[in-house]
């Protein structure tokens, strides 16, 4: 009788390099054109399974005062009360239930993604992870792209005002996209 090897975990932790990463998202702007805006200050971790992609883990939190949509009295009003509600709801976030692989170099991330404090289960289209690389300081890097479309009332946004012409002044639906680099613990 021979022994079978048991296979070895080999995991490994990267944390989200937040210089190098940035959410954005896009909107329709009274019915004729998407406004776009972006969020810094993301923070996270990958917890990479070296042999099996699938069995990784990601979670990451974004500061939502970071708002940017280039037009600072707008940025102001999404950070207000009617909006995000910084106050009360300073970050919003995500966390992995479940990863699947789609195609080569594309998997599906699922799990809790969290804004002004609603939390909703939500899927992921991801490129990569891309192959680990070293930078010129030594430090090993791996990035990632992964957008998502949902409602922004789902997650108790409902502001909106009726336009003159018919129709409404913003969108429900909203494209979330994620650029991120790691940076191996």
């Amino acid at each position: 009788m021979s022994a079978q090897a048991t296979p070895q975990t080999a995991t490994s932790t990267w944390n989200i390099d937040p210089v190098h990463s940035a959410a954005e998202f896009k909107v329709k702007h009274m019915m004729i054109s998407n406004v776009k805006g972006h969020f810094t200050g993301l923070k996270g971790v990958l917890t990479l399974d070296e042999n099996d992609v699938t069995k990784s883990r990601v979670e990451g939190t974004i500061d939502v005062s970071t708002i940017t949509t280039r037009e600072p009295q707008r940025d102001a009003h999404l950070r207000s009360a009617e909006f995000f509600d910084v106050e009360k709801f300073p970050t919003m976030s995500f966390q992995s239930k479940l990863i699947t692989r789609e195609g080569d170099g594309e998997l599906v991330v699922s799990g809790d993604l969290i804004i002004h404090g609603v939390t909703r289960e939500v899927e992921f289209t991801v490129e990569g992870p891309t192959p680990p690389g070293k930078d010129p300081w030594g430090n090993t890097r791996l990035g990632a792209s992964a957008t998502t479309k949902i409602s922004r009332k789902d997650f108790g946004l409902n502001y909106n005002a009726a336009l003159e012409t018919g129709g409404i002044l913003i969108g429900d639906e909203v494209t979330i996209t994620v650029e991120v680099e790691f940076v191996k613990a």
